[in-house]
């Protein structure tokens, strides 16, 4: 069995930070899902998802991307997603790019939230 997903979490004041790896698809997507929503629970609320060195994103992935926006936002926090060029194109194909607020870096999307 392969793992098709792998993460980090960082926790600083006012934000979560997740470096993710790997696939983010249907395989991947429950336990996505299933960890970020208890993360988000125990807070901070806001989050920046780092998806820079993911290699694939599929309609399963986009899916728990748009629900962890709106756990986020429920929580009283936003998502900034940190991305790549694959994963740029898949998000504009579906026209999600502003909803997601991509970001080019980490250092973007920290700022991001300062302002």
């Amino acid at each position: 069995m392969t793992v098709s997903l792998r993460g980090t979490r960082e926790v600083k004041s006012n934000y979560q930070l997740f470096r993710l790896t790997g696939l983010l698809d249907a395989f991947s997507e429950p336990n996505f899902r299933k960890a970020l929503d208890k993360f988000v629970e125990q807070g901070p609320s806001n989050i920046i998802l780092d998806l820079s060195k993911i290699d694939f994103v599929d309609s399963s992935g986009l899916g728990a991307l748009v629900q962890l926006v709106k756990k986020a936002q429920t929580a009283g926090g936003v998502l900034q997603v940190v991305t790549n060029p694959r994963v740029t194109q898949t998000v504009k194909l579906v026209r999600l790019e502003k909803f997601l607020s991509l970001q080019e870096s980490v250092d973007a999307a920290v700022t991001n939230l300062s302002s």
